[in-house]
Order: C-alpha cells, then structure tokens, then sequence
C-alpha cells in the first residue's frame, strides 16, 4: 500500500511539473512601445507581410482587410478575421500594446492564438515595424462587417492548451542576420522567415502542425499544412529559375515554363508581392536561390 502511495505521489508531482512548464506564459524580447508609426511605411508592410491576401475575401465581395476567406486546416477552419480600425468588427480597440503581444507572443484579447496566424514569424519584425503596421490598420477605414466565426472543433477549441503547444514549439525572438552574408541576402532571408512568411507555407509540419524548422522552404506535402512546393535553390534552379526570372515570376505569376500560377499563391503574387519594392524582391530571390539558404 505504502509503494502504490508513492507511485501516485510521484505521478502528482511529475504532472504538477508538466502543467507548470506547459501552461506558463511564452513571451520573447520586451519591445519599445515608445515607438511612433509611420502609415506610409505601416502600408507597405501590409503588403509584405500578407495581410492583404489572408484577411481580404474578394471572392465574397468583402472590404478591404475586413475577413477572409476560411482556411481549412486538420484542426478546424480558420477564418481571418476584420482587421481593419473599425472599434467593435475589428480591431479598432487594440493599443499598441496588445497589436504587439499578438504579432511578438501570439497573445490575444481572446487567450492563446493559433499558429494558423503566422506570429512565429511576425515576431522577427522589428520594434519599429511593429509601430508603423499598428499605425497603418489604425488609418484603415472602418469596416463594420464582422468576419464570420471560424469552426473549430473540439478539443481543439480550446485556447488553454495552445499554451502546451506554444512552450512546446514556439520560441519568439527577433530576427537575426547571419554573419558573413551580404545586406542583400540577409533581407532576404528576413522577409522569408519574417513578415511575408514564406516559411510558414513551404516547410512541412508535424503531427500537431507545428513547423519543421529543420525541413525549412522543402516543401509541405499536405496533412497538417497543406500542400505546397519546395522553394530550396536546389528545386528552383531544377524549375529553371534564376534571380531575374523568380522576380518576374513573383510580380506576373509566369513561370520559366511558360505556366501560371494559381491557387493560393496566386493569391500572394496578386495582393503581395507584385506590389513589393523590386529591392526586396531581388533580396528574397538572392536568398531563396543561394546555396546556402
């Protein structure tokens, strides 16, 4: 009797131990809320950073930035909601430093936010660039129109055990460059890893969707996180791509093969990255088709 007492007391304490490592808050790098945004800067990051094609419906017929359309996923369908400054549909109420607990922490008004909303990579941005995208939604014009809720079943409804998952697989941190490599190539590598999360889309997940990062830009081959295609230097080049051409195919969607691109990714050239700066398009193609990536 005394053994089986001590069993269950050791079970107690090993499972008090894992609820405290689990359940504790994950926070990266304080941030400077100081900080005063720029609108014009804020709207280019807008852009950059997807916001466009992930929480504007045009299919539907919705106002800019004022829904999406549902992403389904293994766990439920993710629809993006109003981001737009309207106080009661959007996000109109957030201060700066809420905006910055969901981006840099993936905290929101609600509790814990799912990894469907790329805050894995929004907190690599900057303090500055943080400020200057809360500026730009806080100018957006009002949208009144709620998005509609997203469908999320049990037990993945509840919020409570993405904090598990966020001390299992979530480590905010603000990007850092590498050593050695050029200005441009660093660019590119923060705008892939970053804000326009390329990341996020062309790296496989594991059972829980959480992101091989080992297996990064190889190639999502379904399950937990969709399909998509392996953008290393090494497929790409076996795609006939070189930087000039990847650039032009990120501004018109034509492909060396005399091919469109549709999809989603359709989507992303349309509403992001035809409206980039060829700057940071050159740095993303140098970084996505260097040896080394």
């Amino acid at each position: 009797m005394r053994r089986w007492v001590w069993v269950l007391g050791v079970l107690v304490v090993v499972g008090l131990g894992a609820a405290v490592y689990l359940l504790k808050p994950v926070e990266g790098p304080a941030r400077d809320l100081t900080l005063v945004g720029d609108v014009t800067r804020g709207n280019y990051l807008i852009r950059v950073g997807g916001c466009v094609a992930c929480h504007t419906d045009t299919k539907a017929g919705r106002a800019f930035l004022s829904g999406g359309a549902g992403l389904t996923t293994a766990f439920g369908t993710f629809v993006p909601p109003n981001i737009t400054s309207d106080p009661n549909a959007g996000i109109g109420k957030w201060t700066l430093a809420m905006f910055s607990d969901a981006l840099s922490n993936g905290m929101g008004p609600q509790g814990h936010l799912y990894p469907a909303f790329p805050y894995e990579n929004y907190t690599q941005m900057s303090d500055q660039e943080i400020a200057d995208l809360y500026a730009a939604l806080m100018a957006s014009a009002p949208i009144a129109e709620p998005a509609a809720p997203s469908q999320v079943p049990f037990p993945f409804n509840i919020r409570l055990a993405l904090a598990g998952w966020q001390n299992l697989f979530f480590t905010p941190a603000r990007f850092m460059p590498d050593a050695g490599q050029s200005a441009q190539f660093n660019r590119g590598k923060y705008l892939a890893f970053g804000p326009a999360h390329c990341v996020a889309c062309h790296t496989p997940r594991n059972a829980l969707g959480a992101l091989d990062w080992n297996a990064a830009l190889t190639g999502s081959p379904g399950g937990t996180g969709g399909k998509a295609p392996a953008i290393t230097a090494a497929a790409l080049t076996a795609d006939q791509y070189d930087v000039p051409t990847l650039v032009q195919t990120l501004k018109d969607g034509f492909t060396p093969g005399f091919d469109v691109l549709g999809g989603e990714m359709a989507h992303v050239i349309a509403d992001s990255t035809s409206q980039w700066t060829d700057e940071d398009l050159t740095a993303l193609a140098t970084y996505l088709l260097a040896e080394k990536n």
